[in-house]
């Protein structure tokens, strides 16, 4: 049974997760929001640990409230700590939530 979807200004981020590709150049990014009257918009951001932007995407108008997407690290050599913030809101209105989790990519060497 799936929840009754909610007007905008009770819409919230239920989880984020970012996964690393074993390669070190992708970021498996799922977000699950609640159900919605009225498709929000997503903005996320990746930094590394000293803070630099490394990627970033905006998600205008979700069809659904469960995504999955990519993000690609770039930078030569990408093992580290880094944050991702998932900022979900109304263009019209402020922010409605904000999520933010930390992970590390660690790099697989090549045994050949």
């Amino acid at each position: 049974m799936e929840a009754t979807p909610l007007p905008p200004e009770e819409v919230r981020i239920n989880s984020v997760s970012a996964d690393p590709y074993p390669d070190g150049q992708r970021v498996r990014i799922a977000v699950e929001m609640t159900p919605f009257q009225i498709r929000p918009w997503l903005e996320l951001t990746l930094v590394d640990s000293q803070g630099d932007e490394i990627a970033t995407a905006d998600v205008i108008e979700p069809l659904n409230y469960k995504i999955e997407l990519t993000l690609h690290v770039r930078k030569a050599e990408p093992a580290g700590l880094y944050h991702l913030t998932v900022r979900l809101y109304y263009p019209e209105q402020a922010d409605n939530d904000r999520k933010e989790v930390s992970f590390e990519i660690r790099v697989e060497k090549d045994s050949r």
